[in-house]
């Protein structure tokens, strides 16, 4: 994320939904029962990971990889999203109404904004901060944990922010695209062993039943939102994009 670092947008949003195929899923659009809202949809759950409103809104989430902890009946964490999609609250109010409840979710990280703040919420540390203006990284421990993947795409997003328009948008699915491994020297430990340590590691993972399924961008700007998803089959080919501007 590149928040209030750009001459023209004021959010910079690109990101990857890590998932298994075989789970099913609405790419993105408006929803038919809130369709003020624009995003992809699981729909196993009903939740989704990533997405905006035409009021300015907005809200992503990744998991927090801990399998130790992890249990098989906790809610699904898409609906987080999804409820801050669907409430009129300040960012701050629903953080606080979350922190309340998020014990009934395995671990995530949460980012909500409306047009006046951009808020960060970590379920472990259960603690949730204001952020201010620069460029920030998730994967699946907290904000900026300096990951592989999170290092070089955040340095990537730092030079693309040169760029603009079509130029932009082209130098942001590069960096999304990003195939490369991390060394063994730099991997986490996150207790799901080497192989599949080094399997994870790149941007963009590739696997017959778990990998990237869809990239997306969000550029947020003083008079338009532009949303552009592509999506993925698993061997990594695109299926479909997506634009959509608000």
């Amino acid at each position: 994320m590149a928040y209030r670092v750009h001459p023209i947008y004021q959010l910079i949003v690109a990101a990857n939904r890590d998932e298994f195929f075989r789970r099913p899923t609405a790419a993105a659009d408006f929803w038919s029962d809130r369709p003020d809202v624009l995003a992809g949809r699981d729909l196993e759950q009903g939740g989704t990971w990533m997405g905006v409103t035409r009021a300015g809104r907005f809200a992503a989430l990744t998991n927090v990889r801990d399998p130790k902890s992890n249990r098989p009946t906790a809610k699904s964490r898409g609906l987080i999203v999804s409820d801050f999609l669907t409430r009129d609250d300040a960012p701050a109010s629903v953080l606080d109404d979350l922190r309340k409840s998020d014990s009934q979710y395995n671990g995530f990280n949460l980012i909500v904004a409306d047009h006046d703040n951009l808020c960060y919420f970590n379920s472990v540390t259960a603690q949730s901060e204001g952020l201010s203006p620069g460029i920030y990284g998730i994967s699946n421990h907290r904000l900026d944990t300096p990951w592989p993947k999170v290092t070089r795409s955040k340095a990537s997003l730092e030079q693309a922010l040169n760029q603009q328009g079509q130029e932009l948008e082209i130098d942001l699915f590069a960096m999304l695209s990003d195939r490369a491994r991390a060394t063994d020297s730099a991997l986490p430990d996150t207790g799901v062993g080497l192989a599949k340590e080094r399997w994870l590691s790149p941007v963009f993972i590739s696997g017959e039943d778990y990998g990237t399924r869809c990239s997306t961008l969000l550029m947020v700007s003083a008079s338009q939102t532009q949303f552009v998803e592509r999506s993925f089959d698993s061997k990594g080919q695109v299926t479909e994009t997506r634009r959509f501007t608000l």
